[in-house]
């Protein structure tokens, strides 16, 4: 399966930030709207960062509770890692194992199409599994 048709299922929503943002603030709207990630875009909607839940535990265990009054620019990811609509489920699964993140924001061109998260790409490999056991059985019941 395709990221696209994933997002097709999905839905393109991804919830965006400015760099300029305090971190207090983006806490709070990770945990309001129950994500694990925001992408950070600048005025003209170019992705330059993500925010993760990590970012901000990580922001906070080294500088304590004033971080949460700075920008998220000064803990934000700026190697952003994308998705390509056009890329497989298992290729997905792989960069983010290897690289040990949890949220890819997928581009068309230059445009942000929506993001992936390991839990969408294991959802999906659950439901592909079940349909093949299901495939399986039904074909060693017809005998």
């Amino acid at each position: 399966m395709l990221v696209s048709q994933i997002l097709k299922t999905k839905g393109d929503l991804v919830f965006t930030a400015s760099p300029q943002e305090t971190v207090g603030a983006a806490a709070a709207l990770l945990h309001t709207r129950k994500v694990g990630a925001m992408v950070v875009i600048d005025e003209q909607e170019a992705v330059v960062g993500i925010l993760s839940e990590r970012d901000v535990v990580r922001v906070i265990a080294k500088e304590g509770a004033g971080a949460l009054t700075k920008p998220i620019a000064s803990c934000m990811t700026v190697n952003v890692v994308f998705a390509q609509p056009d890329e497989t489920v298992d290729a997905l699964l792989e960069r983010m194992t290897d690289r040990r993140i949890r949220h890819l924001p997928v581009v068309r061109g230059e445009r942000l199409a929506g993001i992936i998260s390991i839990g969408d790409l294991v959802k999906y490999k659950i439901s592909e599994t079940q349909a093949e056991a299901d495939g399986l059985k039904a074909y060693i019941s017809a005998g």
